[in-house]
């Protein structure tokens, strides 16, 4: 098979599998002024008036929840009172895209290469290419795109000062933040705290 047939199907090839949805890649960015010590690790979740009745926003609470136990913290109780407050918030918009990529066609009708009359003919090395190259075609593929976005900022109880702030941008033809949420929160405490103000790619696969 020729070079430049070879790269035109290794195009599409690529062109499939980034398409399929068996992982979620978030990039990361985070700015932080971590102290070197910590003692104290104990938080209280700071909820806006309609977060503190919102389902969903609950769900995605208990998310991040469970990646700062993890982590060492511990939610703050009655008889010890919070150091630490933790705020968090999401958005999902779309847009409509519409991609041109090649694909190899073939040119002749398939009986004519492999029917009835001509299989006792043709040995196992028969190339079907002999009469011509393969033919290209543009096909048009329309989709829509989901931009899914996270922030999660950890402040001083004591006087309101961020000590941690990271945002997540992740995006993908899945519009279910349901679905999509764990991985961004995991990908959002990656390597906890991290490098300020370098921005990174967390992949992970989809179960």
């Amino acid at each position: 098979m020729k070079a430049w047939l070879i790269a035109v199907v290794m195009g599409a090839m690529t062109i499939l599998v980034s398409g399929c949805g068996t992982t979620i890649q978030s990039n990361v960015t985070t700015f932080h002024e971590w102290p070197a010590s910590l003692p104290d690790k104990h938080y209280v979740f700071e909820r806006t008036k309609e977060q503190n009745n919102n389902l969903e926003y609950l769900n995605y609470e208990n998310l991040v929840r469970e990646q700062l136990n993890r982590l060492g913290f511990t939610e703050a109780s009655p008889s010890t009172p919070p150091t630490l407050k933790v705020s968090l918030g999401y958005s999902v918009d779309s847009r409509d895209v519409r991609e041109v990529y090649p694909v190899v066609v073939n040119p002749y009708p398939y009986p004519y290469w492999y029917g009835p009359a001509w299989r006792g003919y043709y040995g196992p090395f028969y190339d079907p290419f002999w009469y011509g190259p393969p033919m290209v075609e543009q096909r048009v593929s329309q989709y829509r795109l989901y931009t899914r976005h996270l922030r999660i900022v950890i402040a001083r109880m004591s006087d309101g000062k961020q000590l941690y702030e990271t945002t997540v941008v992740s995006e993908g033809t899945n519009g279910s933040l349901a679905a999509v949420m764990p991985y961004m929160v995991r990908a959002a405490f990656t390597d906890f705290p991290g490098k300020s103000g370098v921005p990174h790619q967390v992949e992970l696969k989809m179960q």
